[in-house]
């Protein structure tokens, strides 16, 4: 897969289908447009994925919003549904204030556009003036097919990031990983940490995961971690380590069942599969040693 950041010097000369959006969270609805993509490649089509790198939106309270993937695991979600291009253009002034015809005649003139898949919620140009039925006007100006999906629904809801974004906040991981048709995930490397774990028998990997990554609540989850393309079973809290002391940042804390090869520097994914408990502080790094053998017991019973 070819990886733009901008559209400088950007020609394909080959005839595209293109999908076009956020792609926050690639759920199943996300999916479902990759599906068309995929028919549209088996007939002889680059398959490309057009998003726009928005910096992080700031809240009221100018917190920074959160998402689902950060570009690095969206990359990597791409690439193995079988994109061709991925095209992450900033969101510059110019590019806000173009109006939909501007922005599609860019787009057929520079991809060589031969069809376009997209939601019936897609937006686009300025002032989001555009939507799929302009596109489909557009279609028989600049000779390319338009296809349009319905949105797909769970719970009687409209899949959306949103909708995943809602269940992560309050920790429904099994909703949230069907929403996806995954686990929620986390990519990053593995960090040196305090040795607490190692130091009671129980060694843990530690990640420091992006300040825009959006985590489920602080607490315990029984998790699947892959390592060079290889799934391990584990245990993982997220959280401050109350029971440590000090002002600790949030963290990524997996112990790994059965596998206990020194990991630093590698780069890890942990894949959340079900909430076990709350993050709490012990009176004693005993009786945490013992919470955490109870964890890695239940880990276990679940697995099996």
């Amino acid at each position: 897969m070819e990886y733009k950041k901008d559209l400088t010097n950007l020609y394909i000369k080959e005839k595209t289908a293109i999908s076009l959006g956020k792609f926050d969270g690639f759920h199943r609805g996300h999916n479902m447009l990759m599906e068309q993509l995929m028919k549209k490649k088996g007939e002889g089509y680059k398959a490309v994925i057009f998003t726009f790198d928005i910096p992080p939106r700031q809240s009221v309270s100018h917190v920074q919003a959160k998402v689902l993937t950060t570009n690095q695991e969206k990359r990597h979600l791409f690439e193995q549904a079988g994109a061709d291009y991925l095209i992450e253009c900033p969101f510059t002034p110019e590019i806000m204030r173009m109006e939909p015809e501007d922005f599609i005649r860019m787009l057929v003139k520079r991809l060589c556009i031969g069809c376009v898949v997209v939601g019936e919620d897609f937006y686009f140009g300025h002032n989001r003036r555009g939507d799929y039925r302009l596109l489909q006007d557009f279609g028989q100006r600049y000779q390319y097919e338009t296809v349009v999906l319905k949105k797909i629904k769970e719970e009687a809801r409209d899949i959306s990031s949103t909708f995943v974004r809602e269940e992560i906040e309050k920790g429904n991981i099994g909703l949230a990983n069907r929403l996806l048709g995954y686990h929620y995930f986390l990519t990053g490397c593995v960090r040196h940490g305090n040795r607490i774990g190692r130091t009671i028998g129980i060694p843990t990997i530690n990640q420091i995961p992006p300040k825009e990554k959006l985590l489920p609540p602080n607490g315990v989850y029984v998790t699947e971690v892959y390592i060079d393309e290889k799934k391990y079973r584990g245990i993982t809290n997220i959280g401050c380590k109350p029971t440590v002391g000090g002002h600790n940042p949030v963290g990524v804390e997996t112990h790994l069942l059965d596998f206990g090869a020194d990991l630093y520097d590698r780069e890890v994914t942990v894949e959340f599969l079900k909430w076990v408990r709350p993050e709490r502080k012990f009176d004693s790094m005993d009786a945490l040693k013992q919470q955490m053998l109870s964890d890695i017991n239940y880990g276990r019973a679940y697995f099996s």
